[in-house]
């Protein structure tokens, strides 16, 4: 087996896809309105990306299961993610996805999109619908880097080689560790802090800055 050249880790919503799932669940609560104002703040990072989190899952609690279904049919991949993760692995690289959003979604959406790993909170289920928490600890900017950092070691992959890719304030540590840190339709504190940013929105614009 030929060992991967680098790694380009990429946030999901709003990045790899171009919904907010969490936003779309709470539409099946009747509480999209709080919960974007309170997504949009965590993007910007106003406020605490876990607490956020907790908050605004809270706010999806006795939602069925079945939700899940009706919210994939709404997923709308960003224009241009599957010719950048097929000319990813054309070169010899390896696309991870790490996500403050759900493995409920992910886990469907990753790898029709060509992503060869990827790592999202999980929501606590009980008798077919939501709790209003979440399952475990929560991926947050800290868990994105670190989840950059073992995937790089794991593929022998130099820290300087690797690429991450995202739009929000938790992506910000990701983006700091890797060797390149790009910001996609992203909030101005991101652009001000990436080393490139990128536009319009459209992923195969990364395309040209792959080794």
């Amino acid at each position: 087996m030929t060992a991967a050249r680098f790694l380009v880790v990429l946030d999901a919503d709003s990045t790899l896809i171009r919904n907010e799932v969490i936003e779309l669940l709470a539409d099946e609560a009747g509480r999209r309105d709080e919960v974007q104002a309170a997504t949009e703040a965590a993007m910007r990072g106003e406020v605490d990306f876990a607490e956020s989190l907790r908050t605004r899952v809270a706010a999806l609690r006795g939602v069925p299961v079945e939700a899940f279904r009706r919210v994939l049919a709404r997923i709308e991949p960003t224009p241009g993610v599957r010719e950048l993760t097929a000319a990813v692995h054309a070169r010899g690289g390896v696309v991870g996805v790490v996500s403050g959003g759900f493995h409920e979604i992910l886990d469907e959406v990753a790898p029709d999109l060509g992503v060869d790993r990827w790592r999202a909170n999980r929501l606590t289920v009980s008798d077919g619908v939501l709790t209003g928490e979440v399952d475990g600890d929560i991926v947050d900017a800290a868990a994105k880097a670190s989840s950059l950092r073992e995937w790089a070691s794991e593929l022998g992959i130099a820290p300087r080689a690797t690429i991450a890719i995202g739009d929000g304030a938790n992506d910000l540590q990701m983006m700091a560790v890797a060797g390149l840190g790009l910001a996609f339709n992203a909030k101005p504190a991101v652009r001000a802090a990436a080393s490139l940013v990128v536009g319009p929105q459209d992923l195969s614009a990364v395309i040209p800055l792959l080794p």
